[in-house]
């Protein structure tokens, strides 16, 4: 059939090389031919679920808000007046706080809702979809040109950077071959049905980079990201569910949702991911919708979801995910085994031993037994847990979770400020056969601050106190390994007081250190690591 969309892949088809097959071209023939959909998806089309009667429509929006569905359009007025991504950005570099900075690019993101009423009513709750009617909206974030770019020029790995998948009479399939994914070999797996996925957009695209490095500040834990690219009338994945919080936003083309409940109270908030279903699984959508560009779909982990393309136009859509394993569950596991061992420590009725005879009466096969030793037993636990809480230390256990989050973080990725007063701006250099301004620039009158709010967090680590910190990590998650270093007892007030004084500059002068001498060696350590800034270098 001759396809009337034309796709941003027409620059590489112009190219003269004829591409050969790929491995999987003549099932994926056959499965294309077999891929035809019912009237009630090819149908849909931009403005509401499907092209339907008045009737039809105003019966689905009375379903959504039965089942607290928000669904927002965006004014006129913020529709007309928007500005380019890359205005946007440069308008959040002038800002010396890295929180605001956050704050604010979040609330971009999911404008015109308010944030603190999106986490008050509808984070870990319910979907929020907002359609715009503003193509250019999320402009610059990414495109289909720049995922050929990185084809191109970047070391792109199957199953490491790139997942080949299709999903066809109710089968999902990966298609990876092994090696480098070259666009000889991707753009025929597109041609042929297949949607890509890129796995750590980051990695390649500073301006994915810049956003989600931004972005983890306001949630205070990682954000990640996922680009999916579907060609017409395809689908690439089976119904399932994440163990994330997803804003779905669409770049290019159209694609339609089918979002579902979770399926049970087991499966609200999971601590997983799920399996693919089949459709009898799932049951009805609680909100069908086709996005364009332009337009935010968020939901909950556990909220099942699936994607499809329409006939006539390709999609690509970039997911920013956030609030993996970054629950009270989550931080309790860090939380209660340090607690057993200071338990055992310090309490001797941790350390008596279990009674003699506790296996004849304790475990599945005694559990029906009426054996008044199980409700001593039991009452036994009871005491214990809750002297357990006496032994909590809550602080520590956070500390752990954030050492972990610091380790996710991607770098900061600087503004122009940030990096012309940090290491990366110093003079130092090579010139007429010499080093040149070398050394540190710091004295006591220099004033500096942390270089971002979140980017270094001190931690005690048993009778040792370390620095860890985010400036040195690698774009690819857990690349390297996590970043810290000791802190000297005498440093750690004044380390404490650059972080709560963030983001004012403060002289070296102010540290609360005994001796000059100690507040210059602290400011240029921190310094040459990279976790501080200068005010101007003098």
């Amino acid at each position: 059939m001759e396809r009337k969309h034309m796709s941003a892949f027409s620059m590489y088809q112009t190219l003269p090389t004829q591409l050969p097959s790929s491995p999987k071209k003549r099932s994926l023939q056959t499965a294309s031919k077999r891929r035809k959909r019912g009237n009630d998806v090819a149908s849909v089309n931009s403005n509401n679920i499907a092209t339907q009667s008045k009737k039809k429509k105003m019966k689905a929006k009375n379903h959504a808000a039965e089942v607290g569905i928000q669904e927002v359009a965006e004014p006129e007025c913020v529709k007309a007046g928007e500005e380019a991504l890359n205005v946007l950005l440069a308008e959040l570099a002038q800002m010396n706080n890295s929180k605001e900075r956050a704050s604010t690019l979040f609330q971009w993101l999911i404008s015109p809702i308010p944030t603190k009423a999106f986490f008050r009513e509808t984070w870990e709750k319910k979907p929020v979809l907002v359609q715009r009617k503003n193509p250019n909206y999320y402009k610059g974030i990414f495109s289909t040109e720049e995922f050929d770019r990185i084809l191109r020029q970047e070391d792109v790995q199957y199953g490491v950077n790139l997942d080949v998948t299709s999903y066809t009479d109710g089968k999902r399939e990966t298609h990876n071959p092994p090696g480098r994914a070259l666009p000889y070999t991707v753009w025929d797996f597109y041609e042929n049905g297949c949607s890509l996925r890129m796995l750590n957009p980051q990695a390649f695209s500073s301006t994915v980079w810049n956003v989600l490095s931004i972005l983890q500040e306001h949630f205070g834990s990682m954000a990640g990201a996922n680009v999916y690219l579907t060609p017409p009338d395809t689908q690439g994945f089976a119904p399932h569910y994440d163990d994330i919080e997803a804003f779905v936003i669409q770049l290019e083309g159209k694609k339609h949702w089918r979002v579902y409940n979770p399926r049970s109270d087991d499966e609200v908030l999971p601590v997983l991911s799920s399996p693919n279903f089949n459709q009898a699984e799932i049951g009805k959508p609680i909100l069908e919708v086709v996005l364009e560009a332009g337009d935010l779909l968020y939901f909950p982990r556990g909220f099942i979801h699936q994607g499809d393309c329409l006939p006539d136009v390709h999609s690509l859509h970039i997911t920013i995910s956030s609030y993996q394993k970054n629950s009270w569950g989550d931080l309790l596991l860090k939380m209660v085994p340090t607690a057993l061992e200071i338990a055992m420590e310090e309490d001797v009725e941790f350390r008596q031993g279990l009674p003699l005879d506790y296996l004849s009466y304790m475990g599945v096969q005694n559990s029906d037994k009426d054996d008044p030793r199980r409700a001593k037993f039991f009452s036994k636990i009871d005491n214990l847990m809750n002297k357990l809480s006496n032994f909590v230390a809550v602080d520590a256990a956070v500390d752990l979770k954030a050492r972990e989050f610091l380790h996710d973080c991607l770098p900061p990725k600087l503004t122009a400020d940030e990096a012309a007063g940090s290491v990366h701006g110093a003079p130092a250099r090579w010139e007429e056969g010499r080093v040149r301004n070398a050394g540190a620039y710091i004295t006591s009158q220099t004033r500096v601050a942390l270089l971002r709010a979140g980017c270094a967090r001190l931690c005690s680590d048993g009778d040792a106190v370390h620095l860890y910190y985010t400036t040195d990590n690698s774009r690819v998650y857990h690349k390297e390994e996590p970043k810290s270093f000791e802190i000297k007892p005498e440093y750690t007030d004044a380390v404490e007081f650059l972080i709560h004084s963030y983001p004012e500059f403060v002289s070296v002068g102010s540290f609360p250190c005994d001796s000059l001498q100690e507040k210059m060696s602290l400011a240029k350590l921190l310094f040459k690591e990279g976790v501080i800034r200068m005010e101007s270098f003098q």
